[in-house]
């Protein structure tokens, strides 16, 4: 703001000091002087145009052609200000009584390039090459220390903006329009700004308390309030001219997606499904070094609301440090679960294979700390959360500290990175988890139910759900110490061979597993029944969304306490799986149990031929050599001539 107040002072400093005797002189000289003025007031080279032209009662007006300021030597060679027109209109009355009251001043078509270097030098600080104190311009005193300077308006018409850090980025603003109105020196100052930084107008109005001094760079009272199409903003509080500010800040979003658009943010990270209103409240405190503290801080995301505090580091990566708790969160909208026909991009009863944009992982490093009363998240309801999500160069941390769920509870840690492409992956242990719940949740598996603790670590890759489970790697294993399987009655199965539904009680339940290319294996299933045990193997399509497993019961006390096994196949999709005796295997293994039962007689029939004694538990083998020794002594006596 100050670089104005010099080019305003050098105009003045003309026409006071020249007086009456400046409307004698050519244009060209009164340009000449109106440039040399600017000169000396900003130590930058000033050209101005088409002459000057006056104008008189009541206004003494002054309207210059084209005006240019050079920039800063170590600055870009293009002109800090080019305008194609300056006028500056004053009071007739007012400077008759001595005083210098400037009623307006107008820049048409102005394209302002500011630029900062990298110890933060900008090129709109002005070097002192005048005699002129910088005091008389900020402070309200005329150029030559006389009557005070009282700017009533200035309007800058279709102006262009363009700000560049050296080592930074870069913004550019047009058809920009602002006025400011300032009637008294010491009284308020009413700014009114308009702009379309992505081609939708934005108006910006403020009032700043005590304008003369916070020209001067002092504190002052500020009242700041932003509209877009998708919702307003607004800051009460206390700034300075660097930038400085305290206050309370509000926002009043009906569509935030909206109101980043219009502020030419793009949609950012927003998620597509989630809720569109935001409201916002917190105490906020910004400071030269790029730090934002804001709190007493209060979001209303949807219809999750979060309380804490955060503190912001707007460098060339931002930095996000919170602390926030709530009492019941919502995100069903953001991980609804993938699904729909071809035309949507996924397959029919599989995973979504609609691509994952996860650049939003790119924007911020982050250390959030969350507690809250419950989350519910794609459908699933789970209890209190209290864990802490860090975000580092697209890699993105969930450390679970515990987290209640399905009936018990689970901790450990989630990733998801995006540096070299996506990836998800993680390590979890799970303590009561009740899996009725778990399976219906994520697999629509409903026939097994239990209390069960759990152990897995996993990763998958790729730009989709489909590809993400289909490429999963791991291993883990499940112990449970009572449950059911529903649709099918073993102990029915065995005692009949028949099976016509029912359910399967079972006292414990053990398994581990690997997972490698989206399939999970398991050969080591144990489960203990009351009158009979089962063994399990076989596959889990997780990418796929099948299964094909055999449960083996095998009866400890029917017919006859011989074992019979009646192998039981479960296969097909996940959705509806069919449940069904595996006939082979149960002929197979019948076979087996009757060669071993008639290969037991034999022997029992050998042991009694060779030891003729009852109760001769030797096995047979031993009998067998037994009396070939003695058959051989036999002969060797025979042989001797012997008995």
């Amino acid at each position: 703001m100050r670089w104005i107040f010099r080019l305003i002072g050098a105009v003045l400093l003309a026409l006071v000091t020249l007086g009456a005797g400046l409307f004698l002189l050519p244009q060209e000289r009164i340009a000449e002087i109106a440039a040399e003025q600017i000169r000396n007031q900003t130590g930058r080279e000033v050209t101005i145009g088409g002459g000057v032209r006056l104008s008189l009662w009541p206004t003494l007006g002054v309207k210059t052609g084209p005006v240019t300021v050079a920039n800063a030597d170590w600055a870009d060679a293009e002109p800090m200000l080019r305008a194609e027109a300056l006028s500056v209109g004053l009071s007739a009355r007012d400077l008759l009584r001595g005083r210098i009251r400037v009623s307006e001043v107008v820049a048409e078509q102005p394209d302002l390039r500011l630029q900062q270097s990298a110890d933060g030098v900008g090129n709109w600080e002005f070097t002192e090459t005048d005699a002129v104190a910088d005091g008389g311009e900020t402070s309200g005193e005329a150029p030559g220390g006389s009557s005070p300077v009282m700017l009533e308006r200035l309007k800058l018409s279709d102006a262009r903006l363009l700000y560049r850090r050296e080592g930074g980025g870069e913004f550019a603003l047009s058809d920009v329009d602002l006025t400011l109105d300032w009637p008294e020196p010491s009284g308020v100052a009413h700014i009114d700004l308009a702009m379309s930084p992505a081609g939708e107008r934005i108006k910006v109005a403020a009032q700043v308390a005590n304008f003369q001094d916070f020209l001067s760079s002092d504190v002052a009272p500020l009242t700041l309030e932003v509209a877009t199409s998708g919702g307003t903003a607004s800051f009460v509080g206390r700034a300075r001219l660097n930038g400085e500010a305290s206050g309370r800040v509000t926002m009043d979003a009906d569509d935030i997606v909206k109101m980043q658009r219009a502020l030419g943010l793009g949609q950012g990270f927003w998620p597509e499904r989630m809720g569109r209103g935001v409201e916002l409240v917190t105490e906020a405190t910004y400071t030269l070094d790029q730090r934002l503290s804001l709190r007493d801080l209060s979001v209303l995301l949807d219809r999750n609301r979060v309380n804490g505090a955060a503190d912001l580091y707007l460098a060339d990566t931002v930095k996000l440090t919170a602390r926030l708790n709530a009492d019941a969160l919502d995100f069903t909208p953001v991980s609804a679960k993938g699904g729909g026909g071809a035309g949507s991009g996924s397959t029919r009863l599989g995973w979504s294979s609609t691509p994952i944009d996860a650049s939003g992982l790119g924007l911020v490093n982050a250390s959030v700390t969350l507690d809250a009363k419950s989350v519910r998240v794609a459908g699933t309801q789970l209890g209190a959360v209290q864990a802490l999500f860090t975000l580092v160069d697209s890699r993105a941390v969930l450390d679970l500290a515990r987290v209640e769920a399905f009936d018990g509870e689970i901790t450990g840690q989630l990733v998801a990175n995006n540096r070299t492409g996506l990836s998800v992956g993680g390590a979890l242990q799970a303590k009561g988890i009740e899996m009725q719940r778990l399976l219906s949740d994520m697999a629509d598996i409903n026939r097994f139910s239990g209390k069960a603790d759990m152990k897995l670590t996993f990763l998958g890759v790729g730009q989709s759900a489909d590809m993400i489970m289909r490429s999963l790697s791991g291993s883990g294993r499940i112990g449970m110490t009572a449950g059911e399987i529903a649709g099918i009655d073993l102990e029915a199965l065995m005692d009949s061979g028949e099976q016509n539904g029912g359910t399967t009680v079972f006292e414990t339940l053990k398994a581990s597993f690997d997972i490698t290319g989206g399939v999970l294996s398991n050969d080591d299933l144990a489960v203990e029944l009351k009158n009979f045990r089962a063994d399990g193997t076989g596959v889990i399509g997780l990418g796929e969304r099948d299964i094909d497993y055999v449960i083996t019961p095998v009866a400890l006390r029917a017919r006859g306490g011989e074992g019979l096994a009646i192998p039981v196949r479960i296969s097909g999709p996940w959705a509806r799986p069919r449940v069904q005796p595996d006939l082979e295997a149960v002929l197979k293994a019948n076979a087996d149990v009757k060669l071993d039962a008639l290969e037991e007689r034999a022997k029992e029939k050998i042991r009694a031929k060779l030891s003729g004694a009852p109760g001769d538990t030797r096995d047979v083998e031993e009998l067998l050599k037994d009396k070939i020794e003695e058959e051989a002594k036999k002969g060797f006596l025979k042989l001797l001539g012997g008995d």
